[in-house]
């Protein structure tokens, strides 16, 4: 089995962006990214602290407030004021709030995507992962199964665009037709959605799904995939598209300090 490691791209990325840090801050230009979330679930908390924790790294502020009913449009606003805040990201799913709050967020300082208005970082870190490994998506006949906001739309989007082969499988489709493509991108936050029998011999597989099961974070993938085929490419357990998305994240942020 071969794998598809996020993380072994990220040092390299990672060195040119604190190197554009300390340029910006010679400047008197200080990166600030605001983080908003409305709920204590795991997945969250685990990826605000890699943002955290990236930022730290770069030598970038990073907060995190927790959005109320009563003063969350008030917060938002503030932070979209606040010239000293290039970025603001709200961390999905809002459990408690509408997603229309997302509206608050000025497209300047949108650099998750989450408005529509550009690619977001999933979708582009799943797009520099396969470019990282020289996977030539001209030659591909790619599915992409979830439709979601985050990944799946902005990614068909994306390779669409780019007139690559795309299929996407939304709710209630037949998996089964999976085994058909070359490269299956999953991310519909259903765990164990991907068993083994969809996969074609030899097929690429980018588990992009997310979720929390008994307080484990667990992908879309099978995990009896793993064990029992040697025959496919596919993103590790943990350090696979995740750390690219953060990174992307902060590329974003980088553009928008730029244009700021």
């Amino acid at each position: 089995m071969k794998e598809l490691s996020g993380r072994e791209l990220v040092g390299y990325i990672k060195e040119g962006q604190a190197r554009r840090v300390r340029q910006l801050r010679a400047r008197k230009i200080f990166p600030r990214l605001a983080i908003f979330y409305d709920n204590d679930s795991p997945v969250i908390a685990k990826y605000m602290q890699l943002k955290q924790n990236y930022g730290a790294d770069l030598g970038i502020e990073v907060t995190a407030t927790r959005l109320k009913a009563d003063s969350a449009t008030a917060a938002l606003r503030q932070a979209a004021a606040d010239e000293a805040t290039q970025g603001m990201i709200i961390q999905l799913p809002l459990t408690n709030l509408s997603n229309e709050l997302i509206e608050l967020i000025p497209p300047t300082k949108d650099v998750d995507g989450l408005r529509g208005d550009s690619d977001t970082a999933t979708a582009m870190a799943i797009h520099w992962l396969l470019n990282g490994y020289n996977i030539d998506l001209t030659k591909q006949k790619i599915a992409i199964v979830g439709h979601g906001k985050l990944v799946g739309a902005p990614l068909a989007r994306m390779w669409r665009e780019s007139n690559y082969d795309v299929t996407v499988f939304d709710k209630g489709d037949d998996l089964a037709a999976l085994v058909d493509y070359d490269l299956v991108v999953a991310a519909t936050g259903v765990p164990g959605l991907i068993k083994s029998s969809m996969l074609k011999q030899g097929a690429i597989v980018v588990d992009a799904g997310t979720a929390s099961e008994n307080g484990i974070i667990r992908g879309d993938l099978d995990e009896n995939v793993r064990d029992t085929r040697d025959d496919l490419t596919l993103t590790p357990r943990v350090g696979g598209v995740g750390p690219l998305t953060v990174a992307m994240l902060f590329e974003q942020l980088l553009r928008a300090c730029k244009t700021s």
